[in-house]
């Protein structure tokens, strides 16, 4: 009912736009940069008199449709120049336009008012952008850019500290956040367990993190979406950067391959601290090595394909007896389409794939797992009016599992070869977005998904009885492996278990005047597949699964109120937001529960609740020699699993309990100055709640063995973690715009030294007797050095 309702709603909208389209007219193109010809995205078209405009999409396209006249057109970008000029526009035109790179002075004013100003009234929120050149400017550890590392100093995002991989965002775990480049899945966003993200910041072209009021184009993941989108490459001519650090370099080179039309794009990094290593005796082994790859051509005025790919991997060896190694493999086809100067569209055809490989030599077996999937994807966006832009399409993925499979390494290794079940399944949605300027103060983006989940036939299932995988033990008062009554066998086409869940999406803007705006959102996701860890920060064994006859999806409905304003002339921006979240159907695990290689994972989950609840302040300087921001979140994440009967007490008692991943309080300040021409100093500061844990409250003898009692789930901490770091960039010739130009970047990662914990674990001393708490920590102050170049 309420499907068709939306459907009138828009029939009727449109038919009255249309009655009025006479009297008006199209302007539509494409913007760009003016020395690579890459296309720029959310460049801002304005329109003073009408104080109405439009942004580029990811493909730097823009269109909208305004009453016959003549009219003044401002097209301003953070870090361009702007351009301004008059246009007489009494039929369909085609415009394109290209900016130039602005040097930017001391005093430059970089973000201008208007586009300030068509934020402020655009209905989206809880989203958070950064640059590549931001990015670079955030002192981090080894000097080595990083993209995971930058979006924590974000509000309402955290991670498990240092070396810990993944992030966390509103409370989530690290799982529910879906991870794109290029449109591609990424299932493992670190390097060397968490010390590096996998995206090279020379490639990134644009960055968005949705925490909240997220589009009814994404699904899938019920936390965030981060988007990542790679450059194009420079069509006009041949350039290129990169870095030299203590331990890690990078590269990336592009250039056109026919000039003006097409494009190469190509990367990559490295560390290479390990080949040093043999010097001091030690003969363990820790790399990674990724790839960055892009081809862009255009066709005709209307017509443009895309290649793009990701490869990346991790080395972990110790004395050549046990080798680990995992990463990341994408491929993404894209064609856009231009159907008029109102009807863009985009087709995908993308591969994704998550390996994870160990080799046990001393052993005699290699273990193989991963995760694979197909992903074809149709968006068409339509500029209907000034008033109304709708975004739909569709998409369908075909996902593979392989949760693992041992495979002797050698003729005497006394090793069967074994293989996990594999698992299979489709995950499709068709969706429909809008984009609605109600009033001249009112904005609404709303939306509709529509969801589906087929979990296809397997070799061989369980069967339990009263589909019971996991039982409570009475006399004992602990929660046991489920025994199998049988077995199931389907064909790979059988349908084994089907999900399908609406979900309805809405954000509204209200302009209270020129400055200031409230802001509401409300969203509803589902995430069909979950990553089986029982640490705070996600590892590469963690094998993903899909939902089916035991494991739920989980469902998530979120709402958040946010207001935000402008300071002298935007020279400062406040937004502040607060945010409540439920999610049902939330995996927990029975307490000793084996989750590595275990072909029935249904006998050690019960599926639970999470909830998450906040505020968040996000304090920016925009302008002058000192820019930077401010941020805070004040925040709780829980969860708990009650008894599926009277008679059971559930995980925990059945009360909530913190989430492992809960800071109640997070504070960061990231700051870049301007010395002069030559020298920019950062710096930033990171104040966060100690990580949530379970320790021993008690122990007992048995039999001469003393073993520990645990109390309840996470009613500890670590102690507070905080950490100041602080960069320096120097520019030698700072006026050199051609040829070779290069700048020095000198950091200090934890400046006083704080030896902040990673986790405490329990040890007798064997001088008196006693157990006694051991903090381990991670880093110290760490200094590093690193070269930049381009040319």
């Amino acid at each position: 009912m309420n499907l068709r309702i939306l459907w009138l709603l828009l029939v009727i909208t449109l038919s009255f736009n249309w009655t009025h389209a006479q009297d008006k007219v199209t302007i539509s193109g494409i913007v760009s940069d003016n020395n690579s010809n890459e296309t720029l995205i959310a460049v801002n078209i304005l329109f003073p008199e009408l104080t109405t405009g439009a942004t580029t999409n990811e493909y730097g396209f823009y269109s909208i449709t305004l009453p016959k006249g003549t009219y003044n057109i401002v097209i301003s970008y953070i870090g361009y120049k702007e351009i301004s000029e008059t246009l007489d526009l009494y039929e369909n035109i085609t415009k394109n336009f290209s900016l130039e790179e602005s040097i930017e002075s001391l005093n430059e004013v970089v973000i201008k008012e208007n586009a300030e100003k068509l934020n402020i009234r655009k209905p989206q929120m809880s989203i958070n952008s950064l640059t590549a050149n931001t990015i670079k400017q955030i002192p981090v550890v080894f000097g080595e850019a990083d993209v995971i590392r930058a979006i924590t100093l974000l509000p309402g995002v955290t991670n498990a500290g240092e070396s810990a991989s993944g992030f966390n965002v509103r409370g989530g775990a690290a799982d529910q956040n879906l991870i794109l480049l290029d449109e591609a899945t990424i299932y493992n966003s670190s390097h060397l367990f968490g010390l590096f993200s996998v995206f090279n910041p020379d490639a990134i072209k644009d960055l968005k993190l949705y925490k909240g009021g997220i589009p009814a184009r994404y699904g899938g993941r019920v936390s965030s979406v981060l988007d990542i989108y790679q450059k194009e490459g420079n069509s006009n001519k041949f350039h290129m950067n990169g870095g030299i650090g203590l331990i890690s370099s990078r590269i990336l080179v592009e250039g056109p391959i026919n000039k003006g039309k097409g494009s190469f794009l190509l990367g990559g990094r490295t560390t290479y601290a390990h080949l040093f290593l043999p010097l001091f005796d030690i003969e363990n082994k820790a790399y990674f090595y990724d790839l960055n790859t892009k081809i862009s051509y255009k066709l005709n005025q209307n017509n443009n394909i895309y290649l793009s790919g990701y490869f990346g991997r991790d080395v972990f060896s110790v004395n050549d007896s046990f080798k680990n190694t995992y990463g990341n493999t994408v491929l993404n086809f894209r064609w856009n389409h231009l159907f008029s100067n109102k009807l863009f569209s985009n087709l995908s055809i993308i591969y994704s794939d998550y390996y994870y490989g160990l080799n046990l030599d001393f052993i005699g077996f290699n273990w193989d797992s991963g995760i694979r999937n197909f992903n074809l994807k149709y968006d068409i966006k339509h500029y209907v009016s000034k008033n109304i832009k709708l975004q739909y399409g569709l998409n369908s993925i075909y996902h593979k599992f392989n949760p693992g499979e041992i495979k002797p390494s050698g003729e005497n290794s006394g090793i069967n070869a074994d293989k996990l079940i594999d698992k299979s399944a489709f995950e499709n949605a068709v969706y429909l977005d809008v984009e609605h300027k109600i009033t001249k103060k009112l904005m609404a983006s709303y939306g509709l998904r529509y969801s589906s989940f087929l979990r296809l036939g397997q070799d061989e299932l369980n069967v339990y009885e009263n589909d019971l995988a996991v039982v409570y033990n009475q006399e004992l008062q602990v929660y046991e492996k489920g025994d199998p009554i049988g077995t199931e066998t389907y064909n790979r086409s059988d349908i084994l278990k089907s999900f399908g869940y609406l979900e309805p999406r809405l954000a509204l803007a209200y302009e209270l005047n020129y400055n200031t705006s409230i802001k509401a959102s409300y969203n509803r996701l589902n995430q069909y597949l979950h990553l089986l860890s029982n640490t705070s920060s996600p590892t590469p064994l963690d094998i993903w699964t899909p939902s089916g006859k035991y494991i739920r999806p989980q469902i998530l409905d979120q709402i958040a109120l946010g207001y935000f304003k402008n300071f002298k002339g935007n020279v400062y921006s406040l937004e502040v937001e607060t945010f409540y979240k439920k999610i049902e159907n939330r995996i927990d695990y029975i307490d000793g529960a084996d989750l590595i290689a275990n072909d029935a994972i249904e006998q050690v989950i019960l599926n639970g609740e999470a909830r998450a609840y906040g505020l968040e302040v996000l304090f920016r300087k925009n302008e002058g020699r000192f820019k930077g921001w401010i941020a805070y979140t004040l925040s709780k994440s829980e969860q708990r699993t009650p008894g599926r009967t009277s008679e059971e007490p559930g995980i925990n008692n059945g009360e909530w309990y913190i989430t492992a991943y809960d800071k109640t309080h997070d504070l960061s300040f990231t700051g870049s100055y301007n010395l002069n021409k030559k020298w920019r100093i950062n710096a930033n500061f990171i104040f966060q709640t100690g990580q949530p844990a379970t320790y021993p409250n008690a122990q007992y003898e048995y039999n001469g063995i003393t073993i520990p009692n645990y109390g309840q789930r996470n009613e500890f901490r670590l102690p507070s973690y905080n950490r100041l770091d602080v960069s320096a960039i120097y520019v030698p010739k700072p006026e050199k715009n051609k040829g070779w130009q290069r700048e020095w970047v000198f950091g200090i990662y934890n400046v006083y030294n704080r030896r902040n914990a990673a986790s405490i674990f329990f040890k007798e001393n064997r001088d008196t007797g006693t157990n006694e708490a051991v903090k381990l920590s991670i880093f110290g102050i760490a200094p590093s050095i690193s070269y930049n170049f381009k040319f």
